[in-house]
């Protein structure tokens, strides 16, 4: 039998660790309001403040290799070429570029007249900054020293444009290997909008959770409670009462991850019922971080990563340590 001071010890272990996974902060792309989205350095930056997760997307390239980049391929307000040129709209798809290739192109600096300049002014430029692959961002939290931190993965595959990206089926196992053989299995969530590549991952990785992108209003709108779309791999809210948590259960997720204007008190207290935590996206301002936090999700991916601390703080959650570390 364990004494008294190591049960309490372990009780207090137990509640600890209840208490850490409360309430996930999630640095969206790194934290883009900050530095660099998907870059090292805006991954490093939030290792050092400390964030529970690393949000990320990745596409594949045409020699295999998982690179880290929210488009599924190059991005005209990002990518610059040896002559500090901006590409062309739409951007290169990823799969038709090797790695080599897509090494040259610096996306260290918005391009200055675009939307995405306004919307992120106080972003810190860095030129020369370069398109990281995922095994860099695994080897740069090595580097760290974290052992805590998770991955929440983003699978940039749109089922209406089926040649910018490789086929569902392919896609998953670049990742899932790649997954595997660095050792990360039990640190990462995959997520999508696009449900197939999620149906594949419960499919082959069980262990791994899976996370249901949903964006129920505007032209990108990608899911409908009355139909299947190209996006939710033929499940409707139709035949579940009309209930998008219930869809998703149905798919086999663990986590749903709405965007935050999506949601109410009530659909946070359904998903609950159900078993599934809750992950909005994206909260940049800190009156809707504050909001969310009091309806009761399970956790906030932001831009502004250091602001969510704030707010999280203020709000009596336990915040993550920081493991400070340059790329």
């Amino acid at each position: 039998m364990p004494s008294r001071a190591a049960t309490i010890l372990i009780v207090l272990s137990v509640l600890t660790a209840g208490q850490a996974m409360a309430f996930d902060l999630e640095a969206h792309r790194g934290g883009r309001a900050l530095l660099p989205e998907n870059t090292l350095l805006a991954f490093a930056n939030a290792l050092s403040m400390g964030v529970d997760t690393l949000e990320l997307d990745v596409g594949v390239t045409a020699d295999g290799e998982v690179v880290v980049s929210h488009e599924r391929g190059l991005n005209p307000d990002l990518a610059r070429d040896a002559g500090g040129a901006y590409v062309a709209a739409p951007g290169t798809p990823f799969v038709k570029l090797r790695l080599e290739e897509v090494r040259a192109y610096d996306v260290g600096q918005i391009r200055p007249d675009s939307s995405y300049a306004k919307q992120f002014p106080d972003q810190r430029a860095v030129p020369g900054t370069r398109i990281p692959t995922l095994g860099e961002l695994f080897a740069l939290v090595r580097k760290a020293g974290n052992t805590r931190v998770r991955f929440n993965i983003e699978t940039k595959i749109d089922p209406n444009h089926p040649d910018e990206s490789l086929d569902p089926r392919g896609f998953v196992a670049k990742l899932l290997g790649l997954i595997a053989a660095e050792g990360f299995s039990d640190r990462v969530m995959i997520q999508s909008f696009d449900w197939r590549t999620l149906l594949l991952v419960q499919q082959q990785a069980p262990t791994i959770p899976t996370v249901y992108l949903t964006l129920q209003r505007g032209s990108g709108q990608t899911v409908s409670s009355d139909k299947a779309t190209n996006w939710t791999a033929g499940f409707s809210p139709a035949d579940h009462g009309g209930s998008l948590p219930r869809t998703i259960k149905a798919a086999g997720g663990t986590v749903w991850s709405p965007y935050y204007g999506d949601v109410t008190e009530a659909v946070v207290s359904e998903a609950h019922t159900l078993g599934l935590r809750i992950v909005v996206w994206t909260v940049n301002k800190r009156e809707d971080m504050a909001r969310m936090i009091e309806l009761g999700v399970d956790g906030i991916i932001s831009d502004r990563p250091d602001l969510l601390r704030q707010v999280a703080g203020e709000k009596g959650i336990a915040l993550p340590a920081g493991t400070p570390v340059a790329p």
